[in-house]
């Protein structure tokens, strides 16, 4: 009888064959290691020295043994590795430690994974892109003290298995997409010592009680976990926390009294909630180990209690509350005290004398409150101040002289205050200052030749003072210089040459002075100059014509001087917001594209001056009188052409007009989503090129002065309709078609939010589309960033862009019904209003969600426009 071999039996023996030698050399221990490097993508070569022909996997990258030569420790954190978890690390017996931190590890994490690592105490899979719920066994493995899934995509509810650990200390589940509340069955982890569920969106929860059992627990972090209600009294029961973090929730009522209890806290932080009310006023004098109280952005009342301030405190941060009183002068005392920001209180009287000289104060903010008398004498006594912001209160008397050495400093904002007599000479000269703002005082003086050390200065602001003298050469000297605003002084004498030499500078403010003399030549250096502002001076001689070269140019008001001669023709080259030139002595003709009357207060006041603008060249001389007559008579000849040239051509003319019937006003649909105080007509008229401010994929925007005053935006597309083909639909000999103009008036109609521009209206015919927007001043985020102009945006305007812009998303996702997702979201697309307030814009690529649910192929089919990367 012939036996037929199994028809894979080949194969097995081959295999076979081909592992052999790794059997027959690693141990079973390296074996299982190898199985696990096999599941893994690595590009860095990271286990290049898993050789398979070692005795021993002790030598590894990354592994450790005891003793025996058992392997207790895998750590491979940031090596770039991907792919699933290899459960087969679970076979290691003696494994107590596994890092997989900062990698692309991803799939689920299934129950069978892990139910085997008995052993295991530490299992760190932070930062990856592990998804789907989280194991509810993962309680079953005895040992475990230390679980880190930060940084996931797990979803769903915490499991309630999650309560019965028996010996985890450490549970971090930060940044994931957690949902469900905060459960109360965590406060059963009695071994449990740190706690950090932050970032993750939960559904609107109260702060469980019996978290205060976790009497080992010295780490709470609740950070933006979408709580509300009060804080429970039981969590002063947790006296060996050392930091408590409940901040960016929406937390209300007054901090509870036995907040105090907890005497082994070092950091506290409550900011941006919802609490009101004051402060506990007793019981501070327990918490000796206080270092950090941040309680900034609610609504708290009341006193600085005095207990607070005789603690040894690092930093104190009580800004955006109603806090009043004055600041107790125990605060001074802190040895170790580096930052104290009490910014928009009302906070009244005297700063402490002493603060500053007991400890290495960096960081001082106690802007727009009520705060009066001097600068402390010894603030800069540490040597570490960067940051001196007293905005908006009522200090007086001068700079102290021990300032002049405190070459720490970054950034001095002392505006509108009433502080007076010179800024002592060293002052101006800080090697390191960035940010120099004194406007809105009684300062007087002049500007010292050692300015040239601020080498560091791109920010001088000096507005609305009694400052006198000159400019000095040595301002030229300032290559980072982005602003110079020293309007409403006493400045006299002609410009420094120099001040050509300033190639960053994006704006020039010197109006309201008694400068005089010419502008010097060489301006066209201000490559990057976008504002420039002479007005109500003395300055005198020609415009130069450079300034027409100045490419990046909105702003030119040199009203109120004495210029003369002609109005550069090159003026033109420039696109303005905002022209000025009324009040001087010029002559001649106004250049052609300023020659209307839109523009007629920008050069009143010249009475030489000549144009096609109602009002100007009366009187103006028997000079211009026969220029003016053959001007006329030009007009008389060309007007006679113009009437036989309408004899001969009147039936082709009227042939022409009944074929362009759709160029007549009367076809023009106006479609309006607001009540507007303007007409269709009137937009027409304005859509000339010179009025065009941007270009771009889906058509020409123009920016159009109403008669009331009003700007408004108006995007004249390109066409009705462009076919956008799908290679499934060519499969099918169709296409579908994108139409940019329907979609925004489809999403934008019916949108109402601060962060979404406003659609005013649409215009249509049967070949023309416009869309009527709100003008916002600033332009768009990308023209800024990559403009001389990014100079101006500090980090405060750019988080507040990021909100503006978050906020509007945010409503397009999760409040507009149905839910919209703009599919073409970039910097370009953001748009920016006089405050810098942020837009988003641009919905011809937008999509309805429920849409999208109903079969509709376009999410594949339009992948936004260029500049745009879809995140992931």
């Amino acid at each position: 009888m012939v036996r037929h071999r199994h028809p894979h039996f080949h194969l097995l023996l081959s295999l076979l064959l081909l592992l052999l030698p790794l059997i027959l050399s690693v141990n079973e221990e390296g074996f299982y290691l190898q199985r696990a490097k096999l599941g893994f993508d690595d590009p860095n070569s990271v286990l290049s020295n898993w050789n398979s022909t070692d005795d021993t996997p002790c030598k590894w990258n990354g592994v450790v043994c005891d003793s025996t030569s058992s392997v207790t420790s895998l750590d491979l954190s940031s090596s770039n590795l991907s792919g699933p978890f290899p459960s087969i690390l679970c076979r290691l017996k003696s494994l107590t430690f596994i890092s997989l931190y900062d990698n692309f590890i991803n799939s689920t994490l299934s129950e069978s994974d892990l139910s085997m690592c008995h052993s295991l105490e530490h299992l760190d899979l932070a930062q990856n892109y592990l998804t789907g719920a989280l194991p509810h066994r993962l309680p079953d493995l005895p040992n475990l003290k230390y679980l880190d899934l930060t940084g996931n995509n797990f979803s769903g509810n915490i499991p309630e298995s999650f309560g019965t650990f028996p010996s985890l200390e450490v549970l971090s589940l930060v940044e994931n997409l957690i949902e469900g509340t905060i459960p109360s069955f965590l406060g059963n982890i009695s071994t449990l010592k740190q706690l950090n569920l932050s970032y993750n969106p939960f559904s609107p929860g109260r702060i469980p009680p019996e978290l205060g059992n976790l009497s080992d627990l010295q780490v709470l972090w609740l950070t933006e976990t979408n709580l509300v209600g009060e804080m429970p009294n039981s969590l002063g029961r947790l006296g060996r926390l050392t930091d408590l973090d409940l901040a960016y929730n929406s937390l209300s009522g007054s901090i509870p009294s036995s907040i105090t209890e907890l005497t082994s806290l070092v950091q506290l932080e409550l900011y941006n909630n919802s609490l009101t009310g004051e402060l506990p006023t007793e019981g501070w004098s327990k918490m000796t180990s206080l270092r950090r109280v941040d309680a900034s952005m609610n609504g708290l009342t009341g006193r600085i209690p005095v207990e607070l301030c005789d603690l040894p405190l690092e930093s104190l941060n009580l800004y955006e509350n109603r806090l009043e009183g004055g600041l107790p002068d125990g605060i001074a005392n802190s040895p170790n005290l580096y930052e104290l920001r009490l910014f928009q209180n009302e906070f009244s009287g005297e700063l402490p004398s002493n603060l500053g000289k007991n400890s290495a104060l960096r960081w001082i903010d106690v802007s727009t409150n009520n705060f009066s008398g001097g600068i402390p004498e010894n603030l800069c006594s540490g040597g570490a101040l960067e940051d001196l912001l007293l905005i908006e209160n009522s200090f007086t008397g001068r700079i102290p002289v021990s300032l002049t050495e405190c070459r720490s400093l970054l950034r001095v904002r002392l505006r509108q205050n009433r502080f007076s007599g010179e800024v002592p000479a060293g002052f101006w000269g800080l090697p390191h200052v960035s940010f120099l703002e004194f406007s809105g005082n009684e300062f007087s003086g002049g500007i010292a030749k050692n300015i040239a050390g601020a080498s560091n200065l791109s920010q001088l602001i000096l507005s609305e003072n009694n400052f006198s003298g000159g400019l000095p050469e040595e301002i030229g000297f300032l290559d980072n210089l982005l602003e110079v605003s020293i309007n409403g002084n006493k400045f006299s004498g002609p410009l420094p040459s120099s001040v050509v030499n300033l190639g960053q500078l994006v704006k020039l403010d010197l109006h309201g002075n008694e400068f005089s003399g010419g502008i010097p030549s060489g301006v066209r250096a201000w490559k990057k100059l976008n504002e420039l502002n002479l007005a109500n001076n003395g300055f005198s001689g020609n415009i130069p014509e450079e300034i027409g070269d100045l490419s990046d140019l909105n702003y030119l008001d040199l009203s109120g001087n004495q210029f003369s001669g002609k109005i550069p023709v090159e003026l033109q080259n420039l696109k303005l917001n905002r022209l000025n030139l009324s009040s001087n002595h010029l002559s001649g003709d106004i250049p052609p594209m300023y020659a209307k009357g839109m523009y007629k207060d920008s050069f009143s006041g010249n009475p030489g001056l000549c144009g096609d603008i109602e009002g100007l060249c009366d009187g103006s001389g028997v000079k211009n009188r026969g220029y003016i007559w053959s001007m006329r008579l030009i007009f008389v000849l060309a007007g006679l052409v113009l009437i036989v040239g309408v004899v001969l051509f009147y039936f082709k003319y009227e042939k022409f007009k009944k074929a362009k019937k759709s160029i007549d006003r009367s076809k023009w649909t106006l479609m309006s989503f607001h009540k507007l105080g303007f007409s269709e007509d009137e937009i027409m008229d304005a859509l000339d090129e010179d009025n065009v401010i941007g270009s771009g994929s889906s058509g020409k925007v123009y920016k159009v002065v109403l008669s009331n005053g009003e700007v408004v935006a108006v995007k004249k597309l390109w066409g009705r309709s462009k076919s956008i083909t799908e290679s499934s639909d060519l499969e099918k000999g169709g296409s579908i078609q994108d139409n940019s103009f329907d979609a925004e008036v489809e999403t934008l109609g019916k949108i109402r939010h601060k962060n979404i521009v406003k659609l005013w209206c649409c215009c249509t015919t049967k070949d023309c589309q416009l869309l009527v927007y709100e003008y916002m001043p600033n332009g768009s985020l990308g023209d800024l960033l990559h403009s001389t102009k990014s100079g101006l945006l500090d980090w405060p305007i750019r988080f507040k862009i990021a909100m503006d812009s978050a906020e509007g998303l945010s409503y397009l996702h999760h409040d507009s019904v149905p839910p919209i997702v703009h599919r073409d979201v970039k910097s370009n697309n953001i748009l920016l209003d006089v405050e810098y307030g942020a837009r988003v814009a641009d919905f011809g690529v937008a999509k309805a969600v429920d849409a999208i649910g109903k079969g509709s192929k376009s999410m594949s089919v339009i992948a936004g426009s260029c500049g745009y990367i879809a995140p992931g």
